[in-house]
């Protein structure tokens, strides 16, 4: 069976307005598409869009979509708050697998649109650099157009389908988005020189992307066996792989690969990743199974108790959770794990550094992985280890972690929290 080419225009024209759409984020989403709604909105009258776009990766401005608009998604923005009380914007708060069940139980679009490789000489075309949710989608969805796009890379260890199980496909020559965490000096070493201390040969990694994870697989260049397990990888996994630090007999898995464009061509060259759907990679069942999982995630707050926030800034929403509690969670539970946070132990406002150690958290402060859920505490202060630790216990060790000027008035406010528990 043969598919049609077409223009997007006739995408469109034919198939967009007034509809609900799924466009997959990351390396993943069809920047053509987006442009054109932003550049006529008239495109996107009455249209649903439900996206996995991720902030500093995909691109969306609500405000050039028609106001008729409405778009769903995992990250709230800050360039989304006037779209999110208007109700031109819904965050989903659930993590990457509680978006796996949602698909699954309640995402059936009319149209999801995908960008995708060129085809092989079996006419099969591959998800290439970001699986995500896309394969679950495809089965749910009514009708499927593919971006065929040279720049995406055919991933060896990537899902493929026949050109022909797209109702239409239409060519792209979009570049993909480039991530680059920038420099990793000061604390962002100093943290992962401290998580490195923790990651043991044979370690099965997951680690979120910038400076602090960019910065620890520099470190591990001494390690042996290394497995990885993960959301997303970045450039840092090919020096991994490239000097023989992973171990040859494990299945090593994401489901993003976003990086440089090295990255991309590397990974349609290697066999050693694979590019899988998150209903693999973020299962809590195959992350439980993992001997000696190391979860690598990051907070924008910690409290007292070990709650962290990883989505409110100055009680403004700027982000949303990934998969960060799905392998929190895992990481406890696996024989041998380990479930890491680490951020810097300050923020700069108005001139002043105020800690991200805080009491407890606030009324503006959401508890996106639970206390149970956090195995150690990194600031470029030190490590809070609360394994085995009482509630006072864990307290006190947070407070030595902090910045050494805030400290003080973290002991006092802990004083008066101990009084009521």
């Amino acid at each position: 069976m043969s598919v049609a080419a077409a223009h997007l225009d006739t995408v469109l024209d034919q198939c967009v307005a007034g509809s609900h759409i799924y466009l997959p984020g990351s390396a993943g989403a069809p920047r053509d598409l987006v442009a054109a709604l932003e550049l006529d909105p008239e495109r996107s009258r009455d249209v649903d869009l439900t996206t996995s776009f991720v902030p500093g990766i995909n691109a969306l401005d609500l405000e050039r979509l028609h106001p008729t608009a409405r778009v769903s998604g995992l990250f709230m923005q800050p360039g989304f708050r006037n779209a999110q009380r208007d109700g031109r914007f819904r965050h989903l708060a659930m993590s990457y697998h509680g978006f796996v069940k949602h698909v699954d139980e309640r995402l059936a679009p009319p149209l999801a649109v995908v960008t995708v490789s060129l085809p092989d000489r079996h006419g099969r075309v591959s998800l290439g650099a970001a699986v995500e949710f896309t394969p679950q989608v495809l089965v749910r969805a009514t009708r499927r157009v593919a971006v065929v796009n040279a720049n995406m890379p055919f991933v060896p260890g990537a899902p493929t389908l026949p050109l022909a199980a797209f109702d239409a496909w239409v060519e792209s020559s979009a570049p993909l988005p480039v991530y680059e965490p920038g420099a990793s000096g000061g604390e962002a070493l100093t943290i992962a020189r401290h998580i490195a201390t923790l990651v043991p040969d044979g370690a099965a990694l997951q680690v979120g992307l910038g400076k602090v994870p960019d910065a620890l697989f520099g470190l591990l260049h001494d390690r042996r066996r290394l497995r990885l397990h993960s959301g997303m990888l970045s450039d840092g996994a090919i020096a991994l792989a490239e000097r023989g630090l992973l171990d040859p007999d494990f299945r090593h898995v994401t489901c993003v690969l976003v990086g440089s464009r090295r990255l991309y061509d590397w990974s349609a060259t290697q066999d050693v990743i694979a590019v899988q759907p998150c209903s693999v990679t973020h299962d809590p069942r195959n992350l439980a199974a993992i001997d000696g999982l190391v979860a690598v995630n990051s907070a924008l707050t910690v409290d007292l108790l070990g709650q962290c926030d990883l989505e409110t800034a100055g009680g403004r929403a700027v982000s949303g959770v990934g998969g960060a509690p799905d392998f929190a969670r895992g990481a406890r539970q696996a024989p041998g794990g380990l479930s890491i946070v680490a951020l810097p132990s300050t923020y700069a406002k108005g001139g002043e550094a105020l800690s991200r150690i805080v009491p407890r958290l606030g009324t503006n402060n959401v508890a996106s992985i639970a206390r149970t859920d956090v195995d150690v505490i990194v600031t470029e202060q030190g490590i809070a280890d609360l394994r085995g630790r009482s509630v006072p216990e864990r307290a006190e060790a947070l407070i030595a972690i902090a910045a050494p000027a805030h400290q003080p008035d973290l002991m006092t406010a802990w004083r008066a929290i101990q009084e009521k528990l």
